[in-house]
């Protein structure tokens, strides 16, 4: 049958693409399935400064074209297709596509995760060019100017702080009247002298043509808005999983994340989710290719004892 494979990778971000590497070259048959564009949120990112052996940083769409061209050349096989349905409990399980059913004997779940976004107009036309979702990724382009982070958990603030080591001034807008991080970040921010926290407050609208430049921020007890100018905003309202494909199948926690620990095992055996769709502490590069190379030795090892 020649649909079927030792392994199918859903998703062509760095996870996907590092199983697909690893399975590859250990001989494995190997397809990845792709819905939108090889690289996965990662293939957005204009400038990658943190991903090591590209001291000039790099750029996201380059660096997954780079994946991909490393998993092809040991006989992985890509199609960007979007997976519609799965089976993943019988033994020889059935990815389908609408178009197109495929069968792997293992199956990597490597769909990774979105940022929620604000919703407010221009927000998609302003990402990359003021408006960001990673401190951790963009941070290092704000030295000495004026940033805002918008959100009031402990990745908004771990942000903020992060950037107070960056910028001249961080703005933290939250919409109520105490931080819902937990205790241990709010000395650390009480102490940044560079940080000014604006309580129930709501950013309302983006200002700029071609890049941010400042935004509108209104004050939800009063409604009195007031404009601020900013150099970038940085958006950290909580990430959501792109897990509805497995939702009901795999389980997940409180946040729509699959359910596996440092192996990347689930539930199901032969069945592996590796990168930002899983629950882990860091959603980076570099770690969902970690777990991506973990996933292919598991496979490999699993389809070893049948």
């Amino acid at each position: 049958m020649g649909n079927v494979y030792d392994m199918i990778v859903i998703g062509g971000g760095p996870g996907g693409y590092t199983s697909a590497l690893y399975g590859a070259r250990a001989g494995l048959r190997v397809l990845v399935l792709e819905r939108l564009a090889v690289g996965g949120q990662m293939a957005l990112t204009p400038l990658i400064e943190n991903y090591p052996g590209f001291p000039e940083g790099v750029d996201g769409y380059t660096l997954g074209e780079q994946m991909r061209q490393s998993a092809e050349q040991f006989g992985a096989e890509t199609r960007l297709a979007e997976v519609t349905g799965l089976e993943l409990r019988d033994e020889l399980k059935m990815v389908d596509t609408g178009e197109d059913r495929f069968y792997g004997r293992t199956v990597v779940i490597a769909t990774g995760a979105g940022p929620r976004m604000l919703g407010l107009d221009r927000e998609e036309e302003l990402t990359g060019n003021g408006v960001s979702y990673c401190a951790h990724c963009d941070g290092m382009f704000y030295r000495g100017k004026t940033v805002m982070v918008v959100g009031g958990g402990n990745s908004a603030v771990a942000d903020a702080l992060i950037l107070s080591r960056i910028a001249e001034k961080v703005i933290l807008v939250h919409r109520r009247d105490t931080l819902r991080a937990t205790k241990v970040y709010h000395q650390s921010l009480m102490e940044a002298k560079n940080v000014q926290i604006l309580w129930n407050s709501a950013v309302v609208e983006l200002l700029g043509e071609g890049r941010l430049t400042g935004a509108v921020v209104e004050d939800l007890v009063s409604k009195e808005r007031t404009q601020v100018d900013l150099d970038g905003a940085f958006v950290s309202i909580g990430r959501k999983p792109a897990s509805e494909l497995v939702a009901g199948v795999l389980p997940l926690d409180e946040g729509g994340y699959v359910i596996a620990d440092g192996s990347t095992k689930t539930q199901i055996p032969g069945v592996y989710a590796v990168g930002d769709v899983r629950t882990t502490h860091l959603r980076q590069i570099v770690t969902a290719v970690a777990d991506g190379a973990v996933a292919a030795e598991m496979a490999g090892q699993y389809l070893a004892e049948k």
